[in-house]
């Protein structure tokens, strides 16, 4: 896998609001960015972990320590499975 490096521009006072280095800070910013990414079904878990550069384990570890649950379901799937669970849709 390739890497490449994007400047990110932030004032100073930034890092105060983590209480971070800047070099953390960065790293919890990317972590933020690729849960709620993940959170919000535009990635997968496979695609977050890349991003971040974990493995897929230590993924699911980074969405606990979010809070953010690792089975993430749509309405629609979520309806689909209940039609499924109940019996609606069998042939």
């Amino acid at each position: 896998m390739s890497v490449k490096t994007y400047p990110v521009e932030l004032p100073d006072s930034a890092f105060s609001a983590l209480r971070k280095p800047p070099a953390e800070f960065i790293e919890e910013m990317k972590y933020a960015a690729v849960v709620k990414w993940y959170e919000t079904g535009l990635i997968s878990q496979d695609k977050a972990a890349e991003i971040v550069g974990l493995s897929r384990y230590d993924f699911l570890r980074l969405l606990s320590r979010y809070e953010v649950s690792a089975i993430q379901y749509t309405s629609d799937l979520l309806a689909e499975e209940l039609s499924h669970a109940r019996g609606e849709n069998r042939s």
